[in-house]
């Protein structure tokens, strides 16, 4: 199978790393999934963790459609270059879309694999994360996914992970971003941006709770919507280096979609 020369490109960068950096002491956990924020924490260096969904379901119902998306092995690779940050690859490697027509009772359907998207993860307080932590998270999504799935052209991101203890049991998390979106024709790009936010609870040892909910503007030239969503995850922890998940989101207005559930693992290496 021929590979892209930007899709081998982004491998070699990540075995670069793998093969240049230095193991270091051992910190506690901390996966991306589950939940809508992103953890400003950071891989040590010297390790790679592997974050995938077993299986990912979104439901959207519209007065003229409606959706089921799947997602099967949904994965990000993470891997520790210095202290305080971390390289980062995602793929996935299925998903298939049907939609029926209300009116009509037809049926689309339509499969592939998605796109590859790069990132650093650069940690500037506390890449453990168990204090005041922030971070910067760039990203690039290459187009690489089939014509079904795929985007059709280059997107980028910034996100800026924030997360703050409050006691030994609670602690608050933000995420804003920006984004150079890929508009929906597949050509070219528009801006979108965005918030989510949420409250982490620890209730026991090894398992966490995340209560949270996400605001996102998207102003393609095709149509602007303004998606508010909540969300309910939990992780928990088997041994020191994995963690079994489970999560749901709903939509809060009419342009999200009405529920996204999804069970997965992440695991350190």
């Amino acid at each position: 199978m021929k590979h892209s020369p930007i899709l081998r490109l982004g491998w070699i960068i990540l075995l670069i790393a793998v093969a240049v950096a230095q193991p270091a002491r051992a910190r506690d956990f901390c996966p991306d999934r589950p939940g809508i924020d992103t953890p400003p924490c950071t891989v040590e260096p010297g390790h790679l963790t592997a974050e995938m969904s077993f299986a990912d379901w979104t439901h959207e119902a519209t007065p003229d459609d409606i959706t089921d998306s799947y997602l099967i092995g949904d994965l990000l690779l993470r891997y520790g270059i210095a202290e305080h940050a971390e390289l980062r690859v995602g793929w996935t490697p299925f998903e298939r879309n049907r939609t029926r027509d209300r009116q009509a009772g037809t049926i689309d359907s339509a499969s592939g694999t998605g796109d590859v998207t790069l990132g650093i993860k650069r940690n500037l307080i506390d890449p453990d994360g168990k204090a005041v932590s922030v971070a910067l998270l760039p990203s690039v999504i290459l187009p690489t996914g089939g014509s079904a799935i795929g985007a059709g052209d280059w997107g980028a991101g910034l996100q800026v992970p924030l997360s703050m203890p409050i006691n030994d049991l609670i602690s608050v998390a933000l995420t804003p971003e920006v984004d150079a979106a890929v508009n929906q024709s597949g050509h070219g790009r528009h801006f979108a941006y965005g918030t989510a936010g949420g409250v982490s609870i620890a209730p026991m040892n090894g398992v966490t709770l995340a209560i949270e909910a996400a605001v996102l503007r998207d102003d393609d030239p095709d149509g602007a919507s303004t998606q508010a969503i909540a969300g309910a995850a939990m992780g928990i922890m088997v041994g020191r280096n994995a963690q079994l998940d489970v999560g749901s989101e709903f939509g809060l207005n009419r342009d999200a979609p009405d529920v996204h559930l999804y069970i997965g693992i992440a695991r350190r290496f």
